[in-house]
């Protein structure tokens, strides 16, 4: 009998064909762009023996408890896995958890350039004017900013962290600084970044780009105190993860001018209700999580994911694998 490999979402259209093309696994698949119930996933774990899962799949205790003893792999089609409960995987043993990292970098890069570039230019606002008729050229109105001799604050050079700066700097960026939990000297030599403390980074920053993953120490790290540090005409961007600003006190800190604006790839719930402060808001932008969606990165997630599962069913070593020790 074939091992069972469950995939709980429609895969990208090249890396769909090769799944649907494996002979060595039986391929289960919640073929659907919509979120898998909890039922299902419950279900479909206590026969599989690897998982390939996305972030908006919640791997918790409950599904790792529920999972059959022939469960070896779960394979995320992410480089974060903070949907992942760790501990869990840690108590039952044996299943080893795959995930996506370095493909999705420049993707991300851009993304997190695309919605820097849409703050400062206050492009929700020109869209709005022109999608009601109006615009036209104007000396006075409906002027942003530039980056030329500005300071960009990178909270987290890590690989995307590294991307997004390099691009940034033929903007003319003059200073970069950046936080983490320690410094990064070998990343931030080329360039010529200063590690400094979260609070100096904020104070500082004309730009604040979050790039760091989400863990116990970065989760509501933006509140409402981080916001009263920071530059009333400075730009919050965040392609990270949405539970590293805390979104009441972004809607106070905009309300009160706290900083301009706030450009986001990622939010909490995703996506956000249509009523919800800060999708209406005139400084605020908000993309539906399509940091990594290009058809190129998305395509190499998937795949690497597929050969993360493939490895962990057969007991061999995986591509990209989280260590739980």
């Amino acid at each position: 009998m074939r091992p069972i490999l469950f995939v709980t979402s429609q895969l990208p259209a090249l890396a769909q064909q090769r799944l649907e093309a494996l002979t060595d696994v039986k391929v289960i698949q919640h073929a659907s762009t919509h979120p898998i119930s909890r039922p299902e996933l419950l279900e479909a774990v206590s026969t599989a023996d690897g998982l390939i899962c996305v972030l908006s799949n919640k791997i918790d205790a409950e599904v790792v408890e529920a999972a059959g003893p022939q469960l070896r792999v779960i394979s995320t089609i992410s480089v974060g896995y903070d949907h992942i409960d760790l501990d869990a995987l840690r108590r039952r043993g044996g299943i080893s958890l795959g995930f996506t990292p370095n493909v999705l970098t420049d993707a991300t890069a851009d993304t997190t350039v695309l919605l820097a570039l849409m703050a400062a230019r206050r492009v929700k606002q020109a869209l709005q004017t022109v999608a009601v008729g109006g615009g036209g050229f104007s000396l006075s109105t409906g002027l942003g900013s530039q980056f030329t001799a500005k300071t960009l604050g990178i909270v987290g050079l890590g690989r995307i962290g590294c991307a997004t700066a390099a691009r940034l700097l033929p903007f003319g960026i003059s200073r970069v600084v950046y936080s983490g939990s320690q410094p990064r000297d070998d990343r931030a030599g080329p360039l010529n970044a200063q590690f400094v403390s979260f609070e100096e980074l904020l104070r500082e920053s004309d730009l604040v780009c979050i790039c760091c993953p989400l863990n116990e120490r970065t989760a509501g790290i933006f509140n409402r105190q981080a916001f009263a540090i920071m530059k009333p005409t400075a730009i919050l961007v965040n392609t990270a993860r949405g539970a590293i600003v805390n979104q009441d006190d972004l809607v106070e800190a905009l309300d009160k001018g706290l900083i301009a604006h706030a450009a986001l790839d990622v939010t909490v719930p995703e996506p956000l209700p249509g009523d919800h402060p800060l999708v209406g808001h005139p400084h605020c932008t908000i993309l539906p999580h399509i940091g990594s969606a290009t058809e190129e990165t998305r395509n190499a997630m998937s795949n690497l994911a597929i050969d993360n599962a493939l490895a962990g069913i057969k007991g061999q070593a995986l591509k990209a694998k989280v260590d739980l020790d």
